[in-house]
């Protein structure tokens, strides 16, 4: 073990170890629910705006580590930036999300680049440089991006729609097509995360928000294979590389995905029956979630009570407690500060 990992419990985890006290950061941990994000939001004048600032992403990524003192520190952006970067201009509309030009017929992938554009994303980076330097020396720095099949389908749609019909049509009706953007995007992804490492994460997370509402093959061939194939090819780069995989909504097929993607840990959502995960999926890698983020909003004895059921089920064996997806923006602040008081104290018996 290294002296790096050794100070820095996620890491730890991610190497196999379990903890008595678990790790704990958020999915969207910087967002709207913090004031001083907020300020910083209308400072830049629009999201993507403020992706690109290195200063300001910089400052809105270490934010919650100064407010909460998390065991992990997550890159300000989007996983929209890779289509960007791409040649596919991304804007986010005040209470809509993103719009991309939906690439709407097989024609419509010319649009695209075939290569990443790094100079569009050298802010990125320049952030990362930025946080490496500000972080606490027992805190994380993580790194993500979206995995192809979520990115295919705002691609193809134009923003979110759905159960993302216009991408699951498009790739039954144009098979190769859809296969061409994927390899594409895997491509793209691998050489985003190489850049990240190199410019200063520990550890990236391959978000795939989108996963569950796929049938059993198609899984495979648009969840499984293509992460599969990103983690392989950054490790042939970066063969240190820490990787997690969050593929929301798989369920059952965890097994199948943790059978072929050579990840260092998996996250949960919610929806998992935590018998489940605990059983058939934590012995096969550590694990990472999954409070229902209703019950953050919520607060209270509904809080206290959903994250002992999480710490009971998966605190036994390497774990890092997460919710099963990100922070709501009408999140009191009040109960993440229980949450994590809660999680570090009854870790410790207190």
């Amino acid at each position: 073990m290294t002296d790096t990992i050794a100070t820095k419990p996620l890491l730890r985890v991610l190497a196999g170890e379990r903890l008595a006290i678990p790790p704990i950061w958020l999915m969207r941990q910087a967002g709207r629910y913090l004031p001083e994000y907020r300020a910083i939001r209308e400072r830049a004048g629009s999201f993507l705006k403020l992706c690109f600032a290195p200063e300001l992403a910089a400052e809105a990524t270490l934010q919650p580590i100064r407010r909460f003192g998390f065991d992990a520190a997550i890159l300000f952006s989007d996983i929209l930036v890779v289509p960007h970067a791409l040649g596919q201009p991304v804007t986010f509309e005040s209470g809509e999300g993103p719009r991309l030009d939906a690439l709407s017929d097989p024609k419509a992938l010319a649009r695209l680049r075939r290569e990443i554009d790094h100079g569009v994303l050298a802010p990125v980076y320049e952030t990362i440089a930025r946080v490496r330097g500000e972080l606490p020396p027992d805190v994380t720095f993580l790194g993500f991006c979206g995995a192809p099949w979520t990115l295919a389908t705002y691609m193809i749609a134009g923003r979110g729609t759905a159960e993302q019909l216009p991408a699951r049509l498009f790739a039954y009706r144009h098979p190769q097509a859809f296969a061409d953007l994927i390899g594409l995007l895997v491509e793209a992804s691998t050489d985003y995360l190489a850049r990240q490492f190199a410019a200063g994460v520990e550890a990236v997370q391959i978000f795939d928000s989108w996963a569950g509402i796929l049938p059993a093959d198609e899984f495979q061939k648009w969840c499984i294979e293509p992460v599969a194939q990103i983690v392989a090819a950054l490790r042939k780069r970066i063969p240190s590389a820490k990787v997690i995989g969050f593929p929301r909504g798989a369920g059952t097929e965890l097994r199948r995905y943790l059978a072929a993607v050579p990840i260092d840990a998996v996250g949960l959502d919610w929806m998992i029956e935590p018998g489940f995960a605990r059983d058939c999926v934590q012995p096969l890698r550590p694990v990472q979630g999954n409070l229902d983020p209703l019950a953050l909003v919520v607060g209270g004895e509904a809080l206290d009570r959903a994250t002992d059921n999480v710490l009971g089920a998966f605190a036994a064996a390497p774990f890092i407690f997460n919710l099963g997806h990100g922070v709501l923006p009408d999140t009191p602040i009040v109960h993440v500060e229980r949450l994590i008081a809660r999680v570090r104290g009854a870790a410790r018996g207190g």
